[in-house]
């Protein structure tokens, strides 16, 4: 079964530039295209693509709003959403992130990567530019000590060591590989850590790692 994409980009160029390399693979269906905040978030609510391409900049609504209203906090049924930006500014990403983002690309990230987060947004993975990876732990690194939410019931050695792994993008199958474990109990062990640290996705399991300082820079 195809992965049922929605483009939105307001620069015609860069929007059909994205609808043809998603178009071309064999199992990507671009299901729809929209150019502005506020045509984004009528399309993806009708059609609920398995995944939406966001740009961070467009008219009426910007990106980061976009995905806060499909994906954010307090959203029943939240949609995976790679937000995509020329702009590699940490208020950005941070930004899309906190607000329920899936993957976060720069557009000269190439064919491959985006291919890749869109695969893995609709596996319920996360994928975010190694680049802007780097420089996410780093600024956590920096800001002041947060005191984050603790899980009631503590993490176990082995969580720990998936922890480290989803905090730095690996999928169930590399975190299977590199733990010397089936890809079922990766998958066991990840949800685990979604039950245990009350998050809804990938993304927030490594912000926790991030906010609870498990993440070094070194």
């Amino acid at each position: 079964m195809s992965i049922r994409v929605v483009v939105a980009d307001d620069q015609d160029l860069i929007r059909t530039g994205l609808v043809m390399i998603l178009g071309a693979q064999p199992d990507i269906e671009v299901v729809g295209e929209a150019a502005d905040g506020l045509a984004t978030l009528d399309l993806a609510t009708r059609l609920r693509p398995d995944v939406l391409l966001v740009d961070i900049r467009m008219p009426e609504l910007d990106g980061i709003e976009v995905t806060r209203r499909l994906a954010g906090p307090g959203v029943t049924d939240p949609m995976a959403v790679v937000v995509i930006t020329t702009f590699d500014l940490d208020e950005y990403v941070l930004g899309a992130l906190r607000v329920g983002a899936r993957g976060f690309l720069l557009k000269d990230a190439g064919p491959e990567l985006l291919v890749q987060a869109i695969h893995a947004a609709a596996n319920g993975d996360a994928l975010i530019a190694p680049n802007v990876t780097r420089r996410l732990l780093e600024t956590f690194a920096n800001q002041a000590p947060l005191v984050p939410l603790q899980p009631t019931d503590p993490l176990t050695e082995r969580e720990e060591e998936v922890l480290a792994l989803v905090a730095r993008g690996r999928t169930n199958a590399e975190i299977a590989t590199e733990l010397f474990i089936s890809l079922s109990t990766a998958k066991t062990h990840v949800a685990s850590l979604l039950t245990k640290l009350g998050a809804r996705n990938r993304v927030e399991i490594a912000m926790w790692a991030y906010d609870t300082r498990r993440m070094r820079t070194d």
